[in-house]
């Protein structure tokens, strides 16, 4: 197995990383190969340092460009050919590597991926799945930002291949399949959810309908689809609270030396809390439908999150989740190459 991992994306980038790279070379011993995509004069030092720059799993391909967060993704394929993320996903394509890794600009990374390698068969469109914090367990979110404007067919290849990644990464067969709206009949949302609703309602998945915002924390369904614009702000809008959940409690608990004590002996509840939303656990987030396997990780990804995410990129390669979305569109009837053009 070969995953590309791409040095120069992110916040922290090298050293995080690099760092993370050097984890999943001790600790995952089923690689076979990993390849480290970046300038190869400023990685160096940092290779050096944590002892890997020579060990027998790790190849290094040079790429002389790195895709700041400013960059348009539009014009990171003819403008910057050379890019850490533009090289990864020309790898994916040539069948070089099985999967490729980035903590970098996102756009950038679903352009790139989507433009070289392709889609899978019979998909028009792929979509970021992100695995969030329920009351009991976690759901799946699809899209959380790759598509900003969807058609209802669409969304029902969403909900395909986010049930398929649920099954991946929790074992669960039939997962119930939630559509975002503003209310749980079906009458309510916009002229495109409401289109998606009877798709989905014809399809030989578990749908139950409509959720809101509020129930999916509830355990409303196990995948939650909604085109990207709306799934990257909740996304964006739950990462914001729970920051600023941890600044309130964190105020509250040091007003008096009382509460200060009380903080003191509630210290391990509060890390079990913390945990429960550590996104660097779930491993980065897949785009789903692209020919290939890409991981997109957050900015500020730490070497955990570099290190989980090349994990989960040799999971669904290993359980052959592309196979599965495949097989699952064609059962749907949702493949794009034998619809008629007009009516998708």
């Amino acid at each position: 197995m070969r995953i590309a991992v791409d040095a120069m994306g992110g916040d922290f980038a090298p050293a995080n990383i690099l760092e993370g790279v050097a984890q999943a070379l001790d600790g995952l011993a089923w690689i076979d190969q990993l390849v480290l995509v970046g300038h190869q004069e400023k990685i160096a030092h940092y290779l050096d340092k944590l002892q890997i720059s020579s060990h027998p799993k790790l190849k290094k391909v040079h790429a002389s460009e790195v895709i700041e967060m400013s960059d348009l993704s539009t014009v990171v394929l003819r403008g910057k050919r050379d890019s850490s993320m533009t090289v990864c996903a020309k790898m994916l394509r040539n069948g070089e590597v099985d999967a490729v890794v980035s903590a970098g600009h996102t756009g950038a990374a679903v352009a790139s991926t989507t433009v070289l390698a392709r889609t899978l068969p019979g998909v028009e469109r792929p979509a970021i799945a992100t695995i969030m914090p329920a009351m009991h367990g976690h759901f799946v979110l699809v899209d959380a930002g790759a598509n900003t404007d969807c058609k209802p067919f669409n969304l029902a290849q969403f909900a395909v291949m986010g049930e398929c990644y649920y099954r991946m990464a929790f074992g669960v067969e039939n997962a119930r399949v939630g559509l975002l709206s503003v209310g749980g009949e079906d009458v309510k949302g916009n002229d495109v959810t409401k289109e998606a609703f009877k798709l989905l309602s014809s399809m030989p998945i578990n749908f139950v309908g409509n959720v809101e915002g509020n129930t999916i924390f509830e355990g409303a369904a196990d995948v939650v689809v909604c085109d990207g614009f709306i799934g990257n702000v909740l996304l964006k809008g739950c990462e914001g609270l729970a920051k600023s959940v941890m600044y309130w409690l964190k105020d509250a608990f040091t007003k008096d030396p009382i509460r200060k004590t009380g903080a003191i002996l509630a210290k391990n509840a509060f890390r079990d809390l913390k945990a429960i939303g550590d996104s660097d656990s779930y491993g980065g987030a897949p785009l789903l439908g692209v020919n290939g396997v890409c991981i997109i990780g957050h900015g500020s990804s730490s070497a955990k999150a570099v290190y989980n995410a090349v994990r989960v990129a040799g999971e669904s390669v290993k359980y052959r989740m592309n196979d599965m979305i495949v097989r699952r569109i064609e059962e749907c009837g949702l493949n794009l190459e034998k619809k008629n053009p007009a009516s998708v």
